[in-house]
């Protein structure tokens, strides 16, 4: 096996934004975004876990949270999706196996504000925040993803090892997507406050050395198909095509299994009255990219605040989305949570502002028709006044 030194990060002084560790955000998305692995040592020096490994735990048996648990018993893997037991958890074995919760930025404003470490990054392309709690021997087998992403180590050490391979097979049966051969290009332990990123189709292999956690900020990249099928599923519900087939006067039918040939000529000429253009597309991308995942749910304010007492709570504290909110712009149109944001007149500048930083601060001098919307969205679940010693 041929170990090479880990690919790290320079140090950069006044030469704009930086990423954890130091190097340019310019230099990154030049030399390794989507391009080559870059492992950061002491990129989050300090680095304190947002989620401790009982509250990892706890969200794995909340029924809005989605978990899985890996368990690894030589040579086979397994795979069960939560919710689970607190009982089922703490019986299981000192060795072998990890947990793992998806979206922890929904239920922790620390997770949160670790997430928004990385607005260097489009909003649009963030997937969101994994933990994975292992103990020694834990992890989920040599694999690839689909996307790019973040690992920062957090309590305890986990060993990687990386690889460039082309040989992608998959072990065949089991429960994960196991590397059927995995070759590694590179092989270190990750410390606390270490940053390790890896681009799409990448192998790699994690093993837990001690009781430790990662961090995973995922990327998404949705397929083309899966693209164009949300694309016309968005055009079918825009399309409004006037006629109807009819076929007065036919000739009668030789074949009766046969379809019609005017039937299809016809059926061409619909489909052909379908058009699309850029506004539809900018449309769909921002409906697309701004929709909660399927689990997802708003609650609404048992005692939601009048328009005025929001407004002037508002006014006071600033205001703050939902952690699990989906807010995006494009060319002066915006999305909320997959759908069309009818915006009022000169609300753009605010509007922006709030799915950029994800808030709007105190003293905020928005329209009031705009102060009208807000309160729809405090009404529904969506956004509210910045609550007392928040640090979001």
């Amino acid at each position: 096996m041929t170990r090479r030194s880990a690919p790290s990060a320079g140090r950069a002084v006044n030469e704009g934004p930086v990423l954890p560790g130091g190097m340019t955000v310019a230099r990154f998305l030049a030399e390794h975004w989507q391009r080559k692995p870059l492992l950061v040592r002491g990129a989050f020096p300090d680095f304190a876990d947002p989620l401790a490994k009982d509250d990892v735990l706890a969200l794995a048996t909340n029924p809005d949270a989605e978990s899985r648990l890996v368990r690894r018993d030589r040579p086979y893997w397994s795979c069960e999706h939560g919710p689970f037991e607190a009982g089922r958890l703490a019986r299981l074995p000192r060795k072998d196996w990890t947990v793992l919760v998806q979206d922890t930025n929904h239920f922790s404003d620390r997770a949160d504000a670790l997430l928004s470490r990385f607005d260097f990054l489009p909003r649009a392309r963030v997937d969101d925040l994994m933990v994975s709690f292992a103990v020694p021997g834990g992890g989920v087998g040599p694999h690839v993803d689909s996307y790019d992403v973040f690992i920062i180590q957090g309590l305890g050490r986990r060993r990687w090892q990386v690889s460039r391979q082309r040989d992608l097979d998959f072990v065949p049966g089991l429960d994960l997507r196991i590397l059927a051969r995995f070759e590694p290009e590179w092989d270190w332990v990750l410390e606390p406050g270490d940053m390790l990123y890896l681009p799409p189709d990448v192998a790699h292999h994690g093993t837990a050395l001690t009781d430790s956690m990662n961090w995973s900020v995922g990327f998404r990249a949705p397929t083309d198909q899966e693209l164009a099928t949300g694309f016309l599923d968005h055009l079918a519900e825009r399309a409004c095509l006037e006629g109807r087939y009819g076929d007065p006067g036919p000739a009668p039918a030789r074949h009766a299994g046969e379809v019609p040939e005017a039937y299809v000529r016809h059926m061409i000429a619909a489909m052909r009255k379908l058009r699309w253009d850029e506004m539809d597309v900018r449309e769909f991308a921002g409906r697309f990219l701004s929709e909660p995942k399927p689990h997802v749910a708003f609650d609404p304010p048992a005692r939601p605040l009048s328009r005025t007492a929001f407004e002037t709570k508002g006014r006071a504290a600033g205001l703050v989305l939902d952690r699990r909110a989906g807010l995006l712009s494009s060319r002066g149109r915006f999305f909320l949570n997959g759908e069309t944001v009818d915006a009022p007149r000169g609300a753009g500048p605010w509007l922006r502002r709030l799915a950029d930083r994800r808030r709007l601060d105190a003293g905020a001098d928005a329209p009031a028709a705009l102060w009208d919307l807000f309160h729809e969205w405090h009404r529904e679940g969506v956004l509210a006044p910045t609550p007392k010693g928040s640090r979001r």
